[in-house]
């Protein structure tokens, strides 16, 4: 039976890094929304349709997941998933496609958080979006760390 994995985490968490190795560990399809968005729109983080556009991508990269799952193969998707409803949502169709579910939520202070998106928007690889800390400080605000309930089905990595 396929397994979706599901990145949990702030931007700069470690979430993608974490991806790549499932990836190899579970020969496993990882998809990564920014690496497509960045590729398709560039860096539009200030653009007015870039929520838009970002949901576009997430959702054809289901789609792909989907089928992929169906087809009994393990799937990675680094989409941060901030909120317990996207979460929910994910394990709710993981669960009818016929698939098991996991949480790899990586837990990583705000201190550390912003050490890395310094480092990151220093270097800005290729497929990485450039985040304002300012926006960073916002989205902190907005995640929902696991519920006790989530625990079950999830892998935490805490990072200091």
């Amino acid at each position: 039976m396929a397994t979706l994995h599901l990145t949990v985490g702030l931007p700069c968490s470690g979430k993608t890094t974490l991806a790549r190795q499932l990836e190899q560990r579970y020969s496993a399809l990882r998809l990564t929304p920014d690496e497509w968005h960045t590729r398709l729109y560039g860096q539009d983080l200030d653009d007015e349709n870039r929520d838009k556009r970002h949901d576009f991508v997430e959702s054809m990269l289901w789609e792909v997941a989907a089928r992929v799952l169906v087809l009994g193969v393990d799937v990675i998707l680094d989409f941060g998933c901030w909120v317990r409803s996207q979460r929910d949502d994910m394990r709710l169709r993981a669960s009818q496609l016929g698939a098991d579910f996991r949480i790899h939520f990586l837990d990583a202070s705000e201190e550390v958080l912003f050490t890395r998106l310094a480092d990151r928007n220093a270097q800005l690889p290729q497929g990485i979006v450039y985040i304002p800390a300012n926006k960073l400080k916002e989205w902190t605000t907005i995640f929902e760390p696991l519920f006790p309930e989530e625990l079950g089905y999830s892998y935490v990595y805490p990072q200091r």
